[in-house]
Order: structure tokens, then sequence, then C-alpha cells
């Protein structure tokens, strides 16, 4: 059988589309040529492959060796093919005549035969899946990370010459299994909880309501009042992912090689806080050939704290528009256009001013006017309308420095969430929406409607703080969540001032 077929998959932003890798061997002198748009690694593979067949006890053919990767006119990328092309020569060489028509391979080979995890295995798994085929055959340590989808048959394998042992019967192994009920009960919970934050009672309810209707939330106050500290107990009172969440998650952390080896399914909210350098490709993604994923994707269904907000870039922060209002983000090049998830709450920190002490009583600020004006101004009203909470978080009182009265606990608070994020999937039940921060107009219009008295106090509201159409939306969305944690059916006065309370940035206070 001079041509052989085996079946595979690459990565296109976070799917898999098939790939069929073609062998042909021709008389002649030993020549290897790889065709279909292969990138330098799938180029530099035919010196993996040949070693590792060679170091496996099998004898590399003495001929003229072609592979294709079919479709030729898409870009290949990555390692993954270095398995199903040694599996292909074999084949060629009449060394394996296993059926291989239900089966894709995937892989990448060391020197001496061992087979080393890849990128996009839960990716590949879901298509193998849609495309009806039964088989799949992974590097041991993405097995569990491609079980998590049924109806796929999983192998596990670690070396070359065992898969070729299993495709020619000679070897049994047993497809790999995954509960998913037990992944998300071994989810272990201990780590940072709110109980430890003192003082800040107000700020940490302005958090309880951001995390019921996942809101987009900015603290302001000075060094040293718990911002970073409080942001990071965020995720612990988030209602837990659910199954459909959380393989959207682990499937771009997986095409990012942000997943442990031997993991199967991220079960934990993501908490992602880049550094304040961080450029705007590594903020959103993108790259020379694939665009792969950036921070705003990798927080998908999870949290992306930005602390020093006004020290990023300000390129940086505008990028941040597009998947803030449309819970993705698409990166286009010359060839190619990719969309990837970035639904994530955006939580950002910063202080008041340049010195930091400009809302401290207990600190003299140092900062001019003008420059207070320029820091703040280094976040554009666009993006600031794009969040919905503006929290002032002042110095701690040294009173609840040295008091042993422990805050309440993140399961309390988490307790409460949930059962507002309740009432909003009832409400929302056969939509895409969510929570309350993805309402759109039809929605406010059902949801939010409000009586003459808050219909004034809004009025006042908007008149008072200048707020834009959008921030006027923000608020009626805030004060249903608030209204959703009182289980009230209707928004009331204290509801709509409350949500009003939280626009702190709006106000003028030079």
């Amino acid at each position: 059988m001079p041509v052989s077929k085996v079946h595979s998959a690459a990565v296109y932003g976070i799917n898999a589309y098939l790939v069929e890798v073609e062998v042909n061997l021709a008389p002649g002198a030993f020549y290897y040529t790889t065709v279909g748009l292969p990138d330098a690694a799938i180029r530099e593979s035919q010196e993996r492959i040949i070693a590792a067949l060679d170091n496996s006890g099998f004898e590399p053919p003495i001929r003229k060796i072609t592979v294709n990767l079919a479709p030729a006119d898409v870009k290949k990328v990555g390692s993954t093919f270095d398995l199903p092309i040694a599996i292909g020569i074999l084949v060629a060489e009449e060394l394996i005549d296993s059926n291989l028509d239900n089966t894709m391979i995937f892989g990448e080979l060391a020197l001496d035969g061992r087979v080393k995890p890849i990128r996009g295995a839960l990716s590949a798994a879901i298509l193998a899946k849609e495309k009806g085929v039964g088989r799949i055959i992974v590097p041991e340590d993405n097995a569990k990370e491609a079980a998590i989808i049924e109806g796929v048959e999983v192998i596990g394998v670690s070396s070359l010459p065992q898969t070729v042992e299993y495709l020619t019967g000679k070897l049994s192994i047993m497809p790999v299994t995954v509960n998913v009920g037990e992944v998300f009960n071994s989810c272990e919970e201990d780590g940072p909880d709110f109980s430890e934050v003192k003082g800040q009672g107000h700020v940490k309810r302005a958090l309880e309501v951001a995390a019921a209707g996942g809101h987009n939330f900015l603290m302001i106050g000075p060094p040293g009042s718990g911002k970073s500290m409080m942001a990071k107990r965020v995720p612990t009172i988030l209602p837990d992912l659910t199954l459909e969440e959380a393989i959207e998650t682990t499937r771009v952390h997986s095409i990012s090689g942000k997943l442990n080896s031997g993991s199967s399914l991220l079960v934990k909210r993501p908490f992602r806080s880049p550094h304040h350098t961080a450029s705007d490709v590594g903020l959103i993604g993108g790259g020379n050939q694939i665009p792969i994923p950036g921070e705003v994707s990798l927080a998908n269904n999870g949290l992306l704290f930005l602390d020093e907000l006004p020290e990023f870039k300000r390129n940086v922060l505008e990028a941040l528009r597009q998947p803030l209002e449309d819970g993705e983000v698409t990166i286009s090049r010359a060839t190619m256009s990719v969309t990837l998830p970035a639904r994530f709450t955006l939580a950002g920190a910063m202080n008041p001013c340049p010195c930091g002490y400009y809302t401290d009583p207990g600190r003299e600020c140092a900062c001019a006017i003008n420059a207070i004006r320029n820091y703040r101004n280094r976040i554009s009203g666009p993006l600031l309308d794009r969040i919905d909470i503006h929290i002032e978080a002042p110095a701690i009182k040294y009173q609840d420095m040295i008091g042993e009265q422990p805050g309440e606990p993140s399961s309390a608070i988490r307790e409460r969430v949930i059962k507002a994020r309740n009432i909003q999937s009832e409400r929302f039940a056969g939509s895409k929406t969510y929570c309350n921060a993805r309402m759109e107009g039809r929605h406010l219009r059902k949801h939010c409607e409000i009586d003459e008295t808050c219909k004034a106090i809004l009025k006042a509201a908007v008149v008072k703080l200048g707020l834009s159409a959008r921030a006027h939306q923000k608020v009626l969305k805030v004060a249903r969540t608030i209204a959703d944690l009182d289980g009230e059916r209707n928004i009331g006065a204290g509801h709509l001032a409350e949500a009003v309370q939280y626009r702190s940035l709006d106000r003028d206070t030079f």
C-alpha cells in the first residue's frame, strides 16, 4: 500500500477541523517532503519522525516520502501531526493493516518514540463526536481531557511502539473514562475567603452585587485599602461553573497550553491578573500565524482583574471595549479571522490620584488638581461607561485592623449570590442571556420597569451626573440585581438609590 490515509485534526480558534494525513511512498533515493501549508514545526517534524521510527525499532523507508495535509489551502501549525504521520508511514509500508477509517490520531513524538502531550485535545474530541468518529488515539497526558466528551472511545498512548502494538491487536488498552460528577466534587474549597477581610463592609456589599448580577466593577482607593485582596476573593462567591461553561473554559486553556498535564476539566472559575505592562496582543489575543487566545479569553466565564488600571496603555484598555460589549473577541488578520469567547467579569482597581492619597484622611495628597484629572482621564469615558459599578474603598480604620471578629465568610455571601442567579436563570430561561449584566434593551423594558418615584430619582441622577444612555442602562441593571438579592419582584426606590451610588466616577469630585 504505497499510499495511506490517517485522520487527525487541527485547531482554528477554539474549534478543531478535520485534517487528512496522506502519506505516499515512491521508489527512489530517500527524500522527505510535507505539503499542505505546514508551518516550521511541521516541516521540522520529519527529523523527529524518522528518529522516532528508528529508535522504536522500525527501519525508516529508503524511499521518496510525500506527506500531504488536507485541506491543502488552510495553514497547519503545531506538532499534533507527528504521530499520525508516523502511523501513516507504517501503514503505507504495510506494517499496520488495521482499519483506521473510524479513528482519529493525535500526538507529538520525541526522538526516542515517546508520545508527548498536545494542545487542543478537548476540541479534537468534540470534533470526533460531531463527525461520528468512534475512536481517538491521544497522548496519555491528554486522555482525561479528551474523555470528558461522551460517545467517543479515548485511547491514551505513551509511545510509538505501544500505539503500533495496539493498532495491530498485540496489545489491549482500556479506553479512558472520566466521571464528571467526581471531577466537580473533588474541587478543593481551601483558599482565600472574605472572612479574612477586615472592615470595608460597603465594598464587600458592592462586590456581592457585582457577583450576583455579573457586573463589571472598579475599586478606587488609596494603597493598602485592600482592593487587590478583595478582588482575589470575588471568585469564591461566584456560582459554580456549569458543565457547558467548564468545557468552553477548558478548551480555551487547552489550546493555549495552560492546562496542567493530566488534567481533565477546569471546574473553578478562572482568575486572570495580567501586569499593567501587558500588550494589546497579550490581553486580547493574536499572533503571527493562527491567533491564540489572550487574557480576555483565558478569563472566559471568570474574572479578569486589572490592577493599577490607569497604568495600562491606552490602546490596550480601548481594545477591551468589544469583548466587554459582545462577550467575544474577533481577531482579524490578512488571511484569516478568528472569533474567541471572552465572556468575563472585568474587575479593576486604581488609586484616586498619582500619589494614591487623595481620599485618605490620614495622608496628605501631594498631587495638583490637573495631575489628578489627567490620571483619571487615562480611563476613557466609553470604557468607564462599560463598568457597571464604581466602588470607593477608603483606607482601613485602625479599629478594624486590630479587630478579632472575623468578617462574613465567602460561603454565606455565595449562598445569597446563587439565590439571585437562580432568579435570573428563571427570568432569562430559553434565551442566551444568563445574568442581569447581559440584559439587552428588550429585557430592560420588560424586567426593569420603575414607578414615578424611581423615575424621579433616575432623572435627577442623569441630570446631576451627566450619565450617558449606556450608564443609564447600567444603573437599571444594577438596581435589578439589588432587587433580586432582596427577593423583590419590582425595583424600589432604595434599590435604585443604591445603584446610583455605584457611579462615583461620574461625579465631579474636584
